[in-house]
């Protein structure tokens, strides 16, 4: 009895009362190497608590951080070709696609939502870098005149949040023609009389920082977002000079007038509604309501406006 009491008896209650652990419970911060706790790290939006280094975020969790309540509706966008080059390298174009799918959750690197913001109603569009880099093919071109053609249907601003390694490489000439495509997405919304914001993150680059991501009618970046049509490096080899503190960052482009805004992350809420009830002729946003009174309150209060006999 001592062999079933010491040993087997422990052994499967150790077995049921077992619980997963995850694996990432902490996240050392790239900048300054301090260890977060994953529940603190998401509830500041992926800022680290300690230097304010912005890390990367998914357009998911960033949508939830953005919207009222989380609460968005995503926005049907049509579907390209799956191969139309049937470009293979060391991989087939398509084993690509289901790897980032599988990946990120994600099927493609823009997620295009409508909702509101701090009872402010808009369109809003996100690249999801971990996606392949964000890279913008014929489905994010898709996405950006999806975004554009619901804002004009329903009156609203777009806000788009660029986060992409430039054009897609597997789609060819196919995807750099995605440029003059957004280019008239964009001038829909001006001709409709629509504000575009644009919100710049790390990083933004290619063909999408020589479209769509630098004809917001307001230019805004997270801080020290690297912005760029080529990169640091290509250009200083290709000119032999050695180039300037923090060139192609946030806020050296603010500094020389490229950009309108260079904001926190946890900050750009509040810089949204702001700019698009202006924009829009809004009155001032609401910051708080007063709560609803219970029923006793309610009775009470009733009972007090009641002329007494």
């Amino acid at each position: 009895m001592n062999w079933i009491t010491n040993y087997v008896r422990p052994r499967i209650n150790s077995i049921f009362s077992r619980r997963e652990v995850p694996d990432n419970l902490w996240t050392k911060c790239d900048e300054c190497g301090t260890m977060l706790f994953h529940r603190e790290l998401k509830a500041n939006q992926n800022v680290c608590t300690q230097c304010d280094h912005h890390m990367a975020i998914t357009a998911r969790d960033r949508f939830e951080a953005l919207f009222d309540g989380g609460v968005f509706v995503e926005v049907d966008v049509p579907e390209p070709l799956a191969d139309p080059l049937q470009f293979r390298d060391q991989k087939k174009y398509p084993e690509r696609m289901k790897a980032a799918q599988k990946k990120t959750g994600e099927k493609e690197a823009m997620l295009v939502a409508e909702g509101e913001i701090g009872r402010t109603p808009i369109v809003a569009a996100c690249q999801d870098f971990s996606f392949m880099g964000g890279s913008m093919g014929m489905y994010v071109g898709n996405a950006i005149i999806a975004a554009a053609e619901r804002a004009v249907a329903m009156k609203r601003p777009l806000v788009l949040f660029s986060a992409a390694g430039g054009a897609r490489m597997q789609e060819g000439i196919l995807s750099l023609m995605q440029m003059p495509r957004t280019t008239v997405a964009v001038q829909m919304l001006k001709e409709a009389g629509l504000p575009y914001i644009v919100v710049l993150t790390h990083p933004t680059t290619g063909g999408v920082t020589a479209s769509y991501a630098m004809l917001g009618d307001v230019q805004i970046s997270e801080p020290n977002a690297l912005i760029c049509f080529a990169g640091p490096r290509v250009i200083q080899q290709t000119i032999g000079e050695q180039l300037p503190e923090g060139f192609q960052r946030a806020e050296y482009l603010l500094d020389h007038g490229m950009l309108d805004r260079v904001t926190k992350r946890t900050e750009m809420k509040e810089e949204l509604v702001t700019i698009i009830r202006m924009l829009m002729d809004m009155p001032p946003a609401v910051k708080g309501d007063l709560p609803a009174p219970d029923e006793a309150e309610k009775k009470a209060a009733e009972e007090q406006a009641e002329p007494q006999a």
